[in-house]
């Protein structure tokens, strides 16, 4: 028979240990409440969690940088009141150019100041300058609305005052390649500015305008790198909820919720390590920070009102190929890397890679980031000394290869290391010659 156990019940049971959930969960310890935290994997941090191979390599499983870390600003501010503000700090990146963009014949590194990208796209694209100089005000413009928009977001407001939000109503359903159109700017630049789209895994005719702007004009705010890693920060807000009397216990899968009269008060779950030990959680309130679609589906999506249920209607975004690597004997920063990103297409028109990337399967011209956190902190803390990671990002059709893995292992562990093959290739010729060496 299964083992179940009751649990007391805390202010706040939280499902999920990502950093919005770790957030939530240290200001309302901070505040006094009684939290709990579920995790169904063994580490906290969920994207932003860091796991250690070879007992001494730390890789981060999907962050690079972030924005809003400034006096002020939203990360500050949260930091500041867990009283962690002088604990977990942030590095910039090179404000001459955090992210450098490359494709054959084409080199844009992006720098802070946008009057200097201005200058930049011209010299690249002397009989273009205009509409590129005009993209970019429209740019910092939409920006500057984006920021007034009221919280909660009143449409109404927004609509009767169509001179303050001009931007926002003409582009609100425009994707970015949309606006690129709309401005005839040069394939080979509108690559070169969208070329951060491993941060969404999302090329520009799929990507929202607004969206990108967003990220693109925070990065130019300032983009940041913690001092002491993202590892780092993710302690440090467990920390915080554990020294508040905060409690969070991993390896614990939600199998089920439990509802009393149509309302969710706490959760069924099953010991990952250990699957014939099950338990109840309950909570004064539940907050589910896991898939939305999934967790409506356990609760029964007929519980929820037709508006809830239209929100439900989303695609999955693709996922990524992630390598993880480490170099030894070579010193990357004479081969040009340094406090920036590198993001790399082999082809001029993005939509086509991401298209023969995700689609088709076909990786022979891709587009990938690369990121070296080691040049982003003085803290070598990741890796031993003499040694540097170095870590390459690009889309994968997670149904493509969810279903070679079940089909064929070997045919799956042939496709990976095709694509791991082309970014090294690629590397090779354009970077750090003799990389694999």
């Amino acid at each position: 028979m299964p083992n179940t156990q009751l649990n007391s019940s805390p202010d706040y049971l939280i499902l999920g240990s990502g950093l919005a959930a770790l957030s939530f969960a240290a200001l309302m310890a901070k505040a006094g409440k009684k939290v709990k935290v579920l995790e169904a994997h063994e580490f906290p941090g969920g994207y932003g969690h860091t796991f250690i191979e070879g007992e001494k390599y730390h890789f981060n499983a999907q962050l690079h940088y972030v924005w809003n870390c400034s006096e002020g600003r939203t990360v500050n501010s949260v930091l500041k009141k867990l009283g962690l503000d002088k604990i977990v700090t942030f590095e910039q990146y090179d404000a001459n150019g955090y992210d450098h963009m490359r494709l054959p014949g084409y080199a844009l590194d992006i720098p802070y100041n946008k009057d200097k990208l201005c200058e930049r796209l011209a010299e690249l694209f002397p009989e273009h300058s205009e509409p590129l100089r005009k993209f970019i005000a429209t740019v910092w413009e939409a920006a500057g609305e984006l920021a007034k928009l009221p919280k909660p977001l009143n449409i109404a407001l927004v609509l009767s005052h169509p001179l303050n939000n001009w931007h926002i109503i003409k582009y609100h359903k425009s994707t970015l390649q949309e606006v690129f159109d709309a401005f005839k700017l040069p394939l080979e630049a509108q690559t070169l500015l969208a070329l951060q789209w491993p941060d969404f895994l999302l090329p520009p005719n799929k990507l929202s305008f607004f969206a990108w702007v967003t990220l693109f004009t925070g990065y130019c705010r300032g983009a940041y790198y913690p001092t002491h890693h993202f590892e780092h920060v993710i302690n440090s807000l467990v920390k915080v909820i554990e020294d508040n009397a905060g409690e969070i216990i991993f390896n614990q899968k939600v199998t089920d919720f439990i509802l009393e009269k149509n309302r969710v008060i706490g959760v069924n779950t099953m010991d990952v390590q250990n699957p014939t030990l099950f338990q109840n959680y309950y909570g004064q309130d539940v907050i589910c920070n896991f898939d939305p679609k999934h967790a409506a589906a356990m609760i029964g999506r007929s519980k929820f009102s037709n508006a809830v249920r239209a929100k439900l209607d989303y695609d999955y975004s693709p996922s990524n190929f992630v390598a993880y690597c480490v170099v030894k004997g070579i010193n990357l920063k004479d081969y040009g890397f340094g406090r920036w990103n590198l993001f790399h297409s082999e082809q001029a028109d993005l939509n086509k890679a991401f298209a023969d990337m995700y689609d088709r399967g076909d990786y022979s011209a891709l587009s990938f980031g690369v990121t070296t956190p080691g040049f982003l902190t003085e803290d070598h803390g990741d890796c031993p000394e003499g040694e540097q990671i170095i870590q390459f990002i690009t889309v994968a059709n997670y149904h493509y290869f969810h279903d070679l893995k079940l089909r064929d292992a070997s045919a799956y562990r042939k496709k990976k290391k095709e694509i791991f093959d082309a970014i090294i290739d690629i590397m090779e010729q354009r970077y750090v010659p003799n990389l694999r060496e």
